[in-house]
């Protein structure tokens, strides 16, 4: 059986996912598509007035549409939501909190995260799915009866499982059909046998463990796919494409894939400053989550800086030059960025702790959710305690071959950053952070501000109009 982390010869290297374009099939009604009569019946039936609908790009053509039938059945404001914020999949609780709106309801892909404030209802277009052409793929993949399989799918073909249970079942008694959980709520189900990853949830049957099942996944090749491959690597996997009728066994470049994750580790070894980039806003625990990796970062003797900048790209990092490595806080399904076009690597915060936590060690158990991690979460390792003095450990950077010292420390962060003593009052003592040298070594430092010098002037009325002809200027 081939996982992840263990190579047979026979790994099949994944293309990068190109971004997926599902939008609504031209025959299938609007009504049905977006599930109106239940979304109305969820604005309604709780008495909400300002509702917002956030749609993915693939689906802004029908907003319009959508948003007027809405308005006319319930007689609620509805406001559109099109550029989000962070990822289309996470609910963009900014936006919504910007025009007023008492709950949002998001069409199309989700990654199922939870919100922190505001009532949510998802609907996620229903895409056609062949049952038998998937059910053939399946026989054909597991021909043994008793085979334990677990089913999975791409969130737009959760409302066939069903009918795909109803088929196979009568011939595979130990198949399992995962559920959404799509309610909102930031607590996770508790018991034996129940296993949770972005949002679908599977109880096991006992005494059997996740790696004693096979997972049939029902969609595109995409990022929730490579999720699940991430998280549940001692799985054997496979899939079936609605797209081209076609079933496969999957697997990923497991060499290149653990090489590429252990590099980003290493560079975030030997990183002195960290960007700790905020990709979400509205997923419930980002802000513990930020004070987690700010302690252990500050516990690890590295300079830490919190930046908020909405959609990620290189040019929008490359402001940062004095930052040596990235941590990205967002949902799980955007966690994994590539980021080989980056100047900077970016990581996850699993992978961080990895790098900066002596406690934590590789194991095939990989975490994409950052709820894991906090306190209480399945897989927290807490901070070792360390005394002073005894954590200057010296260590060997594997891409640099210098030596390094991990300056360790288990004190309580102080409410002052400038907690220095002078031992002689004679002595000047000033707390210079890595990013303040590297501004002070740059030829270019930005506008100079020049504070006191320049005189007060009163405002005055600007140009108007288009950049390319302002009303005041005359054609010469």
């Amino acid at each position: 059986m081939a996982t992840l982390f263990s190579s047979d010869g026979a790994a099949v290297q994944r293309a990068p996912v190109a971004k997926e374009t599902r939008g609504r099939p031209p025959l299938e009604p609007l009504e049905d598509f977006y599930e109106l009569e239940r979304a109305a019946a969820f604005v309604t039936g709780r008495g909400f007035r300002r509702v917002a609908l956030q749609f993915p790009d693939e689906l802004l053509a029908d907003s319009a549409a959508v948003a007027a039938r809405m308005e006319a059945v319930t007689g609620t404001k509805m406001y559109i939501l099109g550029d989000t914020s962070y990822g289309s999949c996470c609910v963009d609780e900014v936006a919504a909190e910007h025009v007023g709106a008492e709950a949002v309801v998001h069409f199309g892909p989700a990654c199922l995260s939870p919100c922190r404030k505001v009532p949510v209802l998802h609907v996620f277009g229903r895409q056609p799915l062949d049952v038998e052409c998937c059910a053939g793929a399946f026989r054909e993949l597991y021909p043994n009866p008793q085979s334990h399989v677990v089913m999975l799918s791409d969130v737009v073909y959760a409302h066939a499982l069903g009918e795909l249970e109803q088929l196979l079942r009568p011939q595979y008694p130990h198949l399992l059909v995962s559920r959404l959980v799509c309610d909102g709520g930031p607590g996770r189900p508790q018991g034996p046998g129940l296993i949770q990853q972005l949002g679908r949830l599977v109880a096991l049957e006992s005494p059997c463990e996740l790696q004693d099942y096979a997972i049939f996944y029902v969609g595109p090749e995409g990022l929730a796919l490579t999720n699940f491959l991430l998280s549940w690597n001692r799985c054997a996997f496979s899939s079936f494409d609605p797209a081209t009728g076609c079933g496969r066994r999957e697997t990923l470049d497991v060499n290149r894939a653990l090489a590429r994750r252990l590099y980003l580790v290493e560079r975030a070894r030997d990183a002195r400053v960290v960007g700790i980039l905020v990709g979400t806003l509205g997923v419930a625990g980002y802000l513990s989550v930020l004070e987690h990796l700010q302690d252990t970062l500050r516990r690890a003797g590295k300079r830490s800086y919190t930046l908020a900048m909405g959609k990620l790209n290189p040019a929008k990092l490359a402001n940062f030059l004095e930052v040596d490595v990235f941590v990205l806080v967002a949902c799980p399904q955007n966690s994994l960025l590539d980021s080989r076009d980056f100047h900077r690597p970016v990581v996850t915060p699993y992978e961080l702790e990895l790098a900066c936590n002596p406690a934590r060690e590789w194991s095939s158990h990989y975490v994409t959710d950052f709820r894991d991690l906090l306190p209480g979460g399945r897989a927290h390792v807490s901070f070792p305690d360390q005394v002073p003095g005894e954590g200057d450990v010296p260590d060997v950077s594997l891409i640099t071959g210098e030596l390094r010292g991990a300056c360790l420390s288990s004190a309580p962060a102080s409410s002052s950053s400038a907690a220095l003593a002078c031992r002689n009052p004679a002595l000047a003592l000033a707390e210079v952070s890595p990013a303040a040298s590297f501004l002070e070594s740059r030829s270019w430092r930005g506008l100079e501000q020049r504070l006191g010098q320049t005189p007060v002037t009163k405002a005055v009325l600007g140009r108007r109009g288009l950049a390319i002809a302002y009303e005041d200027e005359t054609c010469g």
